[in-house]
């Protein structure tokens, strides 16, 4: 049972920054108005952060398939650093402390849940 969620929320976690990459790359202003602060006129920071998130994605599903739960929860908790950095940015330009803490802080507390559960296997 612990294996079923551990992997299933590694791979849950996987798919939705992938998609969040997905979204800056394809729809970039929309996608920067959810991540909790104005988006610039210029693009290339937005493609960089769908990048960014897209390889995330991407890794977190390679090491699962090919390396394993104990790769996998490593770089979770390295990752975790991400949404916690993703808190402060929106915290300091002029975003929400809803969008800051219920969104970005909540998936670094998710994020460490999920490399701890990992962990435990």
């Amino acid at each position: 049972m612990l294996t079923t969620i551990a992997y299933g929320l590694a791979i849950v976690l996987d798919l939705m920054i992938l998609f969040i990459g997905g979204r800056f790359l394809i729809v970039p202003w929309a996608a920067a108005t959810a991540y909790g602060v104005p988006a610039t006129h210029d693009r290339a920071y937005l493609t960089i952060k769908g990048v960014r998130d897209s390889s995330y994605g991407l890794i977190g599903l390679a090491l699962l398939a090919f390396a394993g739960a104990q790769a996998e929860a490593w770089l979770m908790l390295l990752v975790a650093l991400v949404p916690l950095g993703d808190t402060v940015v929106v915290l300091r330009n002029g975003g929400t402390k809803a969008i800051a803490f219920g969104v970005h802080l909540a998936t670094a507390v998710v994020v460490l849940v999920s490399s701890a559960l990992l962990f435990a296997l």
